[in-house]
């Protein structure tokens, strides 16, 4: 019987599953999408859902929290600086988690996390055509 096992192991120790489940969090918010096994994407959009909630409201204990888990300061600053204002009104549901298919070596169903909203990034090539224009 399966009863009361609430995350999946992932074929992992402990250690080993912790440092997956942040390196992955931590490449979620930078690259806002990574590519995955299904297992993995379900257990790391858990972890980014509960810490986009926590980055809603920027306290020193909530930037300590997520610095637990997050060691890339930088990240850590996006998480609070970028992320979490556009989901201010939204309640949850932050990730989506799309279908690719499966994995030519051993079958295992691949999918695309990423977050439902982007940031605008700033193109150096877009802000030049439009500075032409104006003139």
């Amino acid at each position: 019987m399966k009863h009361r096992i609430g995350f999946n192991a992932l074929s992992r120790n402990s250690s080993e599953r912790k440092a997956l489940k942040r390196n992955m969090v931590t490449s979620l918010f930078r690259y806002e999408r990574i590519e995955t096994t299904k297992a993995k994407a379900l257990e790391v959009k858990r972890m980014a859902e509960k810490m986009i909630t926590r980055a809603k409201e920027d306290s020193v204990h909530n930037r300590r929290i997520i610095a637990r888990d997050i060691y890339d300061e930088a990240i850590v600053a996006k998480l609070f600086k970028e992320i979490a204002p556009m989901f201010a009104e939204r309640k949850g549901g932050y990730t989506r988690i799309l279908k690719t298919g499966n994995r030519l070596g051993d079958a295992a169903e691949m999918v695309i996390l990423e977050l439902v909203e982007k940031t605008e990034k700033k193109d150096a090539k877009a802000e030049k055509k439009a500075d032409k224009e104006d003139k």
